[in-house]
């Protein structure tokens, strides 16, 4: 009996463990390739939709390459909530951006680093001899401006405070069923609330956009953002199906209920 509490707390703290690190690996690659901008439209084949929204100029699917593997980190925090509640939501988030700041603070000292004369000499031109300097290329692509990290780290710890406190009231009204409306509902409104705040920090209090255009570029990205959770929802019921087999179900349900119990904010 004792062998097999001890295996039990051993695969608690196993999962524990994995989904932690798919998080905060995911999370991180999202911060890093961010500063690329990409058509999502011509990523597919498609023309740009140019939509009106509240400005003159028309807006297409122009998203940073995070956006990619964000809707992962959203799956995450949904399956750590459900097992483990909003004690390991806000374990893991606190611990990620304390990790995504340590790497901003990194890529800052090094980028600030005298280059070597002939690493710049090696890598002066690229594969059509075209003349460029590497040193410039290397800070331009891994630095971001401070409005984007303090907006980014700020809405991602906003979201997911209200993420797993809009999941518990869910599953307080849902018990075990209809796991798909506290995952992919809790996930929509903490995107929306993401979607703007990291905006309006990082280009308006920072930058120089207006509000039409923080709204607009909001929208924008939110649409993207609700099709793409919509789409991935069919994935939380393979996560369950997967940790079940893998706890067992008694526990598995001990465990979600237990973790449900909490129904605070913070």
């Amino acid at each position: 009996m004792k062998d097999r509490k001890f295996i039990i707390k051993d695969k608690r703290t196993n999962l524990f463990i994995i989904l932690s690190g798919i998080f905060l690996t995911n999370a991180i690659i999202a911060e890093m390739i961010g500063v690329k901008i990409f058509s999502l439209e011509e990523t597919l084949g498609f023309n740009p939709v140019q939509f009106n929204i509240l400005q003159e100029n028309p807006l297409s699917f122009n998203l940073t390459a995070g956006v990619i593997i964000w809707p992962v980190v959203f799956l995450t925090t949904d399956v750590i909530n459900e097992y483990f509640g909003k004690e390991g939501v806000k374990k893991i988030s606190f611990l990620t951006a304390g990790f995504i700041a340590y790497m901003f603070i990194v890529i800052f000292l090094v980028t600030n680093l005298s280059p070597a004369a002939f690493w710049l000499d090696l890598n002066n031109a690229d594969a059509a001899g075209n003349s460029f300097n590497i040193d410039f290329a290397f800070r331009k692509i891994f630095r971001q401006g401070l409005g984007i990290i303090i907006g980014s780290l700020v809405a991602f710890l906003i979201a997911q405070l209200l993420d797993v406190f809009i999941f518990q009231r869910l599953r307080g009204l849902t018990g075990r069923k209809m796991v798909w409306l506290r995952a992919t509902g809790s996930t929509l409104i903490s995107q929306f609330i993401d979607s703007f705040v990291v905006l309006g920090i990082a280009f308006y209090v920072f930058g120089n956009w207006n509000m039409e255009q923080i709204i607009s570029v909001g929208i924008m990205n939110y649409i993207y953002k609700f099709v793409v959770a919509v789409i991935l929802t069919p994935l939380i019921y393979v996560a369950h199906y997967l940790i079940d087999n893998y706890l067992g179900k008694e526990i598995a349900h001990k465990m979600a209920d237990d973790a449900g119990k909490d129904k605070s904010f913070f």
